[in-house]
């Protein structure tokens, strides 16, 4: 399983690019296409006014989260 980790590197803190793996910067547009292709299984895709972000599955665990503190 691949971790990811979102940047907070847009207005607001929103996510403009995630970290997956050792990989440092990864765009959100490559970011979504890859989990909607199925490569991160413990991820999915939400709509937040019009644009899509990559978000952790849902679980008891917070420290695998998308936006972990």
């Amino acid at each position: 399983m691949t971790k990811i980790k979102g940047n907070n590197d847009g207005p607001g803190g929103r996510n403009e690019s995630y970290q997956i793996g050792s990989r440092k910067e990864v765009p959100r547009p490559v970011a979504v296409k890859e989990v909607k292709a199925g490569k991160h299984p413990d991820a999915h895709v939400v709509k937040v006014n019009g644009q899509e972000y990559v978000r952790d599955n849902p679980d008891s665990s917070v420290k695998d989260n998308v936006n972990r503190q």
